[in-house]
C-alpha cells in the first residue's frame, strides 16, 4: 500500500504528522501512522483539512504565492477557513453539500501536493 505523507490541522489548532494509506473523502475514519510507529485512528470531521505533503520539514519561511497554473487541475478556487487562513487552488471536485474536497494548491512550489479540506472547517468558498 502507498503510504501517504500527511499533515492533520484540526479545528482545535492542533497539528499531527505522519502518514495514511487508507483514507478515502468518503469515509468518516481513516489511520494514521504517526512518525513514531503509533498508529491512531482519526474521524474526518473533527479536522480542518489533511494536507498531503512533499516531506514533513517545509520551508516555514516560504510565502505561498499561488499564482501558478495547474494543467487538468479544475477551476480556480479560494478557501477561507474559519480560523482565518485562506488558500487558494484549483479543484475538480468541489461542491457545496459534500463534507470535503480535494485542492492542488496554485503554488507548485508549495510543499502541499494536495490539500483535503472539511467544508464545515471553512467560512468561506469561492471559484476565482
Amino acid at each position: 500500500m502507498v503510504q501517504n505523507k500527511v499533515v492533520l490541522k484540526f479545528k482545535s489548532g492542533a497539528i499531527i504528522k505522519g502518514s495514511t494509506a487508507d483514507f478515502l473523502p468518503n469515509k468518516a475514519t481513516f489511520h494514521l501512522i504517526l512518525e513514531n510507529g503509533e498508529t491512531k485512528e482519526i474521524n474526518s470531521e473533527i479536522l480542518k483539512a489533511i494536507f498531503f505533503v512533499k516531506d514533513f520539514e517545509g520551508n516555514k519561511s516560504y510565502t505561498e504565492q499561488y499564482k501558478d497554473s495547474v494543467a487538468g487541475g479544475g477551476r480556480k478556487i479560494q478557501v477561507k477557513f474559519s480560523d482565518g487562513e485562506v488558500v487558494t487552488g484549483f479543484t475538480q471536485g468541489y461542491t457545496p453539500n459534500r463534507p470535503g474536497f480535494f485542492l492542488v494548491p496554485a503554488d507548485k512550489q508549495s510543499n502541499n501536493e494536495r490539500i483535503y479540506i472539511i467544508r464545515s472547517a471553512t467560512q468561506k468558498v469561492e471559484f476565482i
